[in-house]
C-alpha cells in the first residue's frame, strides 16, 4: 500500500498550508509595522528642501536618531509655506513650518496655528537675545545685493549709488508677498530712510528688471547674465568661494548698514506628534545639525558648529551697522509698507 508517500504528501500540504498562513500573516502584520514608524512633515521653502540644500543631509542625521520618517514639502518660499498651512487650518498634515523669520513670525503669531516649544534651548551666537517661547532660530544672515566682478567694477555703496546709475543697470528683486527677501528689502529701505522711503523706491524702479515670486528664479536670472545685480545675502558669495572655487560674485558693501535676517521654525498646534516635532527642533540647533546649515543654505550657524564654520566665511564683507526694526512695528505696518513699494514700482 502507498502508505508512505500518502504520508508524506499529507506533510507536504501541511507545510504548504502552514507557509500559506504564515505568510498571509506576515502581509497582515506589514500595515501595522508601518503605521508604528511615525512621519514627521515639516513645511518650508524649495531652496531649504532642494537636493542642494540642507533637507536631504538634516532628513539622514534626524532619521538616524529618531526612529522615524522625516518628510520636507516645499513651497517657493517660507511665507507661501505659512499661506498653504493658514489654508489648510487644522487638517494639514504639516507639524512644523521652517523659514519664518524675524520679519513674519509676528504674522505667524497672529495666526494662532503655533504651540510653544517648550524646549531648554542652548545659548544662541545671533545678532539679538533670544527669548521667543514659540519660534526657535536655526541660521542668519544679512541681505545685500550680489554682483559680478568680472562686469561691474565698481559697485554701488548705497541705494543712492544704486540710483544714480543709468537706467540700463538692472537688478532683480523678490516679491515681499511670497518671498522673505523680498520683505527684507522693504524692510532694509524703510530702516535706513524712514518716510523717505517711497523717494527711494521710485528711484530704484526703472532699474528693477523684474520682481520674482521667490529666490531661486531671481539668482539664477543674476548668474544667467540678465541682470547686473540680485537681491540676496551678504553669505551668498561663500557658496561660489567654497563649492565652487569661484570669487568673481561678491557681495555689495552698503555703508549704511545690512538688515538682518534671523530665520526660524515652529512647531503646529495640530500636529498629531508634538513630542517628535520638538526632538526635531532641538536637533536643528544641535552641533551636528548646525554643521549642515552653513555649506548648504549658506547662512551663518545659530550655535557652534561640529568642526567650526568653514574659513571660507571669512571672506564675506561686514554687514555692520546691522539693522533690525521693532517686531511689532513690523507686523503693524507690513501692508501698508508694501503697498508703498509697489505704487512707486508701477
Amino acid at each position: 500500500m502507498p502508505v508512505r508517500p500518502m504520508k508524506g504528501r499529507t506533510r507536504m500540504v501541511r507545510v504548504i498550508r502552514t507557509s500559506l498562513y504564515a505568510a498571509a500573516l506576515g502581509a497582515l502584520a506589514l500595515p501595522a509595522i508601518a503605521q508604528d514608524t511615525p512621519t514627521l512633515t515639516v513645511y518650508t521653502y524649495d531652496a531649504f528642501a532642494a537636493d542642494w540644500g540642507p533637507g536631504p543631509a538634516l532628513k539622514e542625521g534626524f532619521e538616524a536618531q529618531c526612529g522615524c520618517t522625516l518628510d520636507f514639502v516645499s513651497a517657493e518660499d517660507s511665507i507661501s509655506a505659512l499661506r498653504r498651512v493658514q489654508l489648510e487650518a487644522e487638517t494639514t498634515r504639516a507639524d512644523i513650518v521652517l523659514g519664518l523669520d524675524t520679519a513674519t513670525i509676528g504674522e505667524g503669531m497672529a495666526t494662532g496655528l503655533f504651540v510653544e516649544h517648550g524646549l531648554d534651548l542652548p545659548a544662541f551666537d545671533i545678532p539679538l537675545d533670544w527669548t521667543d517661547e514659540v519660534f526657535v532660530p536655526f541660521d542668519y544672515g544679512y541681505f545685500a545685493f550680489v554682483y559680478d566682478t568680472e562686469t561691474l567694477a565698481t559697485p554701488p555703496a548705497s541705494f543712492e549709488d544704486l540710483i544714480a546709475l543709468p537706467d540700463d543697470f538692472k537688478v532683480v528683486i523678490q516679491d515681499p508677498r511670497s518671498s522673505t527677501p523680498g520683505l527684507g528689502l522693504i524692510l532694509w529701505i524703510k530702516a535706513l530712510y524712514g518716510d523717505g522711503a517711497s523717494d527711494i523706491w521710485q528711484g530704484l524702479a526703472p532699474h528693477v528688471l523684474t520682481v520674482t515670486s521667490g529666490w531661486s528664479e531671481s539668482y539664477d536670472l543674476f548668474l544667467s547674465g540678465e541682470a547686473d545685480m540680485v537681491l540676496s545675502y551678504t553669505t551668498s558669495p561663500a557658496y561660489h568661494v567654497i563649492a565652487e572655487d569661484e570669487d568673481r560674485y561678491q557681495a555689495a558693501k552698503f555703508t549704511q548698514g545690512h538688515y538682518t535676517q534671523i530665520e526660524v521654525a515652529g512647531i503646529l498646534a495640530a500636529s498629531p506628534d508634538q513630542e517628535l516635532a520638538r526632538e526635531f527642533l532641538a536637533y536643528l540647533v544641535s552641533p551636528q545639525a548646525q554643521a549642515v546649515i552653513p555649506e548648504t543654505n549658506w547662512m551663518y550657524p545659530v550655535t557652534e558648529p561640529e568642526g567650526g564654520l568653514n574659513p571660507g566665511f571669512d571672506a564675506m564683507i561686514d554687514p555692520q551697522p546691522a539693522l533690525l526694526l521693532d517686531a511689532e512695528a513690523v507686523t503693524a505696518n507690513t501692508r501698508a509698507w508694501i503697498d508703498e513699494a509697489f505704487a512707486a514700482l508701477q
